[in-house]
């Protein structure tokens, strides 16, 4: 519960209201535009900050599908949900 309790206590950015898959698909431009080059070391960096952005978003929405599914699984069994 307390890592639930951080994320809920970090600061929102508008990059939050992203879906998963629309956060993964910009990641995935930005990590292509990397990857090609040409861009000044001013844009690069930019590029590298977006990129972070981005990779925090998708493992948010990570974490939290495994804690739905740590307690579905665990209500399943009769346990207490996993904190």
């Amino acid at each position: 519960m307390a890592d639930q309790e951080q994320v809920e206590a970090a600061p929102r950015t508008p990059d939050d209201a992203l879906g998963y898959e629309h956060a993964r698909d910009a990641l995935l431009e930005v990590v292509r535009q990397l990857e090609n080059g040409g861009t000044s070391l001013e844009e690069s960096l930019a590029l590298w900050e977006r990129g972070e952005q981005l990779a925090k978003v998708c493992q948010r929405w990570l974490d939290g599908a495994r804690a739905r599914l740590d307690a579905a699984l665990a209500a399943e069994e009769g346990g207490p949900a996993p904190e």
